[in-house]
């Protein structure tokens, strides 16, 4: 079968990837000159396969009122006349109900750790260096009412095949010393031993690069995709102005751009731009005071991710904010709470990047046949989670194309 992937962010190329190794002939396109220039280029690091838990839960009523109100808040909203934002902060509160925050995370660990199973089983068959350390994972939770709370969600994933283990504040700072800065503002912390850090640009350049060498697969790069073509219920075209790319299915994988393609054909989804900021911070020696396990600091949403001589920090969720401009508050924001936690890092030769993430109010990826074509295809919306989700998703979407038996179940997240 005749494929065309539409996106060569981390999702789109590993979907390319898997179709083109089940045997069908690919064609990717996208408009940027390089794979990866989007959401995937800087992002967290963190393949977090135990923790995907949606953004919407029940504690979010209780914080909100004070994020939206303070300057430093981890996250923030900026209202605007645009019907789709209202629709999604709709769904996204009806999301926050307890039986759908549980639902959506015991749906997206059975997504997760798919995820985990293809990677491993791609890096044996065909090795790849980006970087992907075994490190664990620390949730950081800075007062005790907030690790009671996570410790009713270690248990509840405890029956979903999770292994985490609480710590008290003197067993968190034993795991990883570079906490020291935070000493007095640690009431411990949820250990996740299993959980893995790589750079996402880096595994969709390799895999990218792959591509390009298969004889099966072409592709399209500086390729803007202006709209789909469609003749009697079914795709005929990928419209370029480089002329049409025909196919015999066609997958959607292009994030935030996807929305204007699928309006089109009358296929409203439900995707909103969660925008997020990264440091990378230059590690001198060995001797830098950094952790060597992956860390979040949960009460202000900073992720930190040791990627070989590289600390990548990520930060932020501005609903609202349309595009991927670095706002200058923002980063001051972000370097004053990373001093702070970590007062003897030197952040003068950081660089910064922001992006925008698709994401949908329940955090569950878009995953199947869309309802508007019967050749068209979705893989979109994995929001945060793109790079931890990315192989999962290809995998269900790879499977469902060929008629493959499903690896998970898909219905959770059919668009």
């Amino acid at each position: 079968m005749r494929v065309c992937v539409i996106g060569a962010g981390v999702v789109g190329v590993t979907t390319a990837h898997l179709l083109a190794r089940a045997g069908h002939q690919v064609a990717l396109v996208d408009e940027r000159a390089e794979p990866a220039l989007g959401s995937s280029f800087a992002n967290g690091g963190q393949l977090s396969y135990s923790y995907v838990a949606p953004l919407a839960g029940p504690g979010v009523f209780a914080d909100m009122p004070g994020w939206l109100w303070r300057r430093d808040s981890p996250l923030r909203l900026r209202y605007r006349f645009d019907p789709a934002q209202w629709q999604w902060l709709a769904g996204f509160l009806r999301a926050c109900r307890a039986s759908v925050s549980h639902a959506s995370t015991a749906h997206l660990l059975s997504l997760s750790y798919l995820s985990r199973d293809t990677l491993h089983a791609m890096l044996a068959a065909s090795p790849m260096d980006f970087g992907l350390t075994r490190t664990g994972k620390l949730i950081v939770y800075r007062n005790a009412a907030q690790l009671d709370k996570a410790a009713e969600l270690v248990r509840y994933q405890a029956a979903h095949g999770t292994d985490q283990r609480v710590l008290s504040a003197a067993e968190t700072l034993a795991a990883e010393p570079a906490l020291s800065g935070m000493r007095t503002r640690i009431a411990g912390a949820v250990f996740t031993p299993s959980e893995e850090t790589g750079d996402c640009r880096r595994f969709t350049d390799a895999l990218f690069q792959g591509l390009r060498r298969d004889t099966s697969v072409s592709v399209h790069m500086n390729t803007r995709v202006q709209g789909l073509r469609r003749e009697r219920g079914r795709i005929v075209a990928a419209q370029t102005p480089a002329g049409d790319l025909q196919a015999d299915a066609f997958v959607v994988a292009s994030g935030m751009g996807s929305r204007p393609l699928l309006a089109a054909l009358g296929q409203r989804v439900p995707l909103y731009p969660l925008k997020g900021y990264s440091l990378s911070v230059p590690i001198a020696n060995d001797d830098a005071p950094v952790p060597s396990i992956s860390v979040t600091d949960y009460e202000r949403r900073i992720v930190y991710a040791r990627l070989g001589n590289v600390l990548r920090i990520a930060a932020m969720v501005d609903i609202g904010a349309k595009h991927a401009d670095v706002e200058v508050s923002r980063l001051a924001t972000l370097r004053r709470q990373v001093s702070e936690a970590f007062p003897s890092l030197n952040l003068s030769h950081a660089q910064a990047w922001a992006g925008v993430r698709p994401a949908t109010p329940t955090s569950k990826p878009l995953i199947g046949k869309s309802r508007v074509a019967d050749n068209l295809w979705l893989n979109i919306g994995q929001g945060a989670l793109g790079f931890t989700l990315a192989c999962g998703s290809a995998a269900l979407l790879a499977a469902q194309m060929g008629g493959s038996p499903l690896p998970i179940d898909a219905t959770p997240f059919q668009p």
